[in-house]
């Protein structure tokens, strides 16, 4: 590859100067912590949630002692940064780089309905929103704003009731009895049954929701009872029982999920429907105060420390190269940063029953603060990063590590679905986004079983080379006839639909070139996948070297440096044209770093609800793992050149 051999040494020293700054970003305890986007979502959610509670009386006086700014100013202080980050057109995205939305939109116009006083101070604002809500929904009467929101998430009312919730509650959707008519009933009633019987019952709500299923449901039977006398009894008589579940599931600080806007929707349903001095209310409210940021805004959710943690670690390399490039060279002597960031990995491993979702102990959630939940995508990137982390000893530390490991591995194991997929969070659930499996997903598991299948002990070996055979089927049959695979945790607003497919297909050509490689491993993988799979990478690059989400959309260092991975990662003699395709990506991201332009973030990242986001630390992390991976085969090239 004579061009990847020319660009070798500015190719080693963007991965020099990239790996630099990436381990410049770790925390005082060595693990990476990063830095979500600011959300207009969030933002206005926690306004609502906010003014909903201190127009509460009973609510006031708990507020006082938190030490932090008053709730008027914190109030305010979102205002403004809503005001300020409004979209030309008078809309707002999920972030400060997403087009406008009609969610998005409606909820900070809600948001200014929700604060005694705001429309008037902020009428250019309010009145630029209300143009671009009555153009894109057809008025802002109830009626249309409603059915637009719907026919946006379709049967899906995870997200649609909720957001009509709260603008039932700033009084956009008119006031009494009448404002709730909009407000689709939630069966949370169904709540108090016994947790194994939620997937027969088909929740219309997928399984990371059931707070706001819960306290929305509440507040629609506190405003607006089913005429029908025994849905209105039942209600009626689980609103106990399903109020301690609610504090029951709440994490110790407050905040559902870590999520700002979960958290929202409970706190203001609950405050909002007689509720406002109840614990769940209090906590929830502390939460969002405690969460906001120094400018007025609030992030979607709090951290992603674990998954950027494994991300990291996983993309700095294999073991012995993770190894040398630990920072200084006390660091490198002692090991400290290697067993620091793997002590602290162990120490995020759920140990006991999550009392959220009823996950079996054994996985990791993606942050290492109380509102995670164990989920698939995290405890694969942690199994994976135990064994790059794994010391070359063989004492006790080594049988902790294999415990743990062997216990991440059969949880993802008991996570795999009847189609031979993996889901997010919960075995066959349902069929609502996140529950269902995903291409991503189910890559991300095949690599994490094949990093430790040697270690394992033998029973457990042979259910993981069974659980491969049933992920490579599940692969085979969900790849598009074009060779490409749609993700579920990332997407692109300028793709049709918004699929990444370019984040989805270079995602599973890494972990199919991880399966050739073990061919000692024994599982059947049909050559066309993987070769259709690199030829779409290819077709799909830009003319000028990088990637988008989709063929023609303009190219983002993210998704560059996911397809220069994947392609760096195959075998280049599969098609003749990855070799050229390689070296012109590679040239494309070490353009970028030698210009600084490598750090800019896209909001490629997906949160629950299809809300866009972006993370400081993606790009920095992505582009480490493409250049380390294109170094070696250049260097690879290099040795059988004659």
């Amino acid at each position: 590859m004579p061009g990847l051999e020319e660009l070798k040494p500015r190719l080693a020293a963007a991965l020099e100067r990239a790996t630099r700054e990436l381990l410049a970003e770790r925390t005082a305890a060595w693990h990476w912590a990063g830095e979500l986007s600011s959300s207009a979502l969030s933002t206005a959610t926690a306004v609502i949630a906010l003014a909903i509670s201190g127009r509460e009386s009973n609510v006031k006086a708990p507020l006082t002692g938190l030490g932090i700014s008053n709730l008027e100013s914190q109030i305010r202080a979102g205002l403004e940064w809503l005001a300020r980050h409004a979209n030309a057109d008078g809309g707002w995205g999920d972030t400060i780089r997403s087009g406008s939305n009609i969610s998005t939109t409606a909820l900070c116009w809600a948001a200014f309905g929700a604060v005694p006083g705001a429309d008037a101070e902020f009428r250019p604002i309010v009145a630029g929103a209300e143009r671009w809500l009555a153009e894109r929904a057809g008025g802002l009467a109830p009626q249309p704003l409603a059915g637009a929101i719907f026919r946006c998430y379709g049967a899906d009312r995870t997200f649609s009731v909720p957001i009509l919730t709260a603008c039932a509650l700033a009084g956009r959707l008119g006031t009494g009895r009448e404002a709730w008519c909009w407000v689709l009933p939630l069966p949370f009633e169904l709540a108090a049954c016994p947790h194994q019987w939620f997937a027969a019952l088909r929740l219309p709500v997928v399984s990371y929701a059931l707070p706001a299923l819960i306290a929305i449901g509440q507040a629609r039977h506190f405003h607006r009872p089913a005429r029908n006398p025994i849905p209105r009894l039942a209600r009626h008589l689980a609103r106990g029982r399903t109020l301690r579940i609610l504090s029951g599931i709440q994490p110790t600080n407050g905040g559902f999920l870590e999520a700002t806007p979960l958290t929202s929707f409970v706190v203001m349903s609950l405050a909002g429907s007689g509720q406002a001095g109840h614990a769940v209310t209090r906590r929830g409210v502390e939460f969002l105060r405690n969460a906001q940021r120094a400018d007025g805004s609030w992030p979607i959710d709090t951290n992603l420390a674990t998954w950027l943690t494994t991300l990291a670690v996983n993309a700095l390399g294999d073991s012995e190269t993770w190894h040398a490039k630990t920072g200084t060279d006390a660091d490198q002597a002692s090991g400290t940063a290697r067993h620091a960031v793997l002590d602290w990995l162990l120490a995020q491993q759920y140990r006991v029953k999550h009392p959220y979702t009823h996950a079996a102990p054994g996985g990791w959630a993606w942050t290492d603060l109380p509102g995670g939940v164990p989920d698939a995508d995290d405890t694969a990137g942690a199994l994976r990063a135990l064994a790059v982390l794994e010391p070359a000893d063989h004492g006790r530390q080594n049988d902790k590590l294999r415990s743990s490991a062997s216990a991440g591995v059969a949880w993802l194991l008991d996570l795999q679905n009847s189609d031979g997929g993996v889901p997010t969070f919960c075995r066959g659930w349902g069929k609502l986004p996140f529950d269902r499996s995903s291409a991503d997903i189910t890559a991300h598991a095949i690599r994490a079983w094949l990093a430790w299948l040697g270690e394992l002990p033998e029973p457990l070996r042979d259910r993981t080379r069974q659980a491969l055979r049933r992920a490579v089927g599940f692969l085979a049959r969900t790849q598009r006839l074009d060779g490409a695979w749609a993700p579920l945790w990332f997407g692109n607003q300028f793709a049709p639909d918004d699929q990444n497919l370019t984040y989805g297909t270079a995602r599973v050509a890494g972990a199919l070139a991880e399966l050739e490689r073990r061919v000692e491993v024994g599982v059947g993988l049909p050559e066309h996948l993987h070769r259709a799979s690199l030829s779409w990478l290819v077709q799909a690059q830009n003319p000028d070297g990088g990637w988008g989400g989709a063929p023609g959309v303009a190219s983002s260092v993210e998704e560059t440096a996911l397809a220069v991975e994947a392609l760096a990662s195959g075998r280049i003699q599969h098609l003749p044209e990855v070799a050229p395709a390689l070296e012109r990506g590679a040239a494309w991201l070490v353009e970028r770093v030698e210009s600084g332009a490598w750090r800019e973030p896209s909001p490629i990242g997906f949160y629950f609800a299809r809300l866009w986001y972006f993370e400081r630390l993606y790009p920095l992390i992505f582009t480490v793992g493409a250049l380390e991976r294109a170094a070696k085969t250049a260097c690879a090239d290099s040795a059988h050149s004659p």
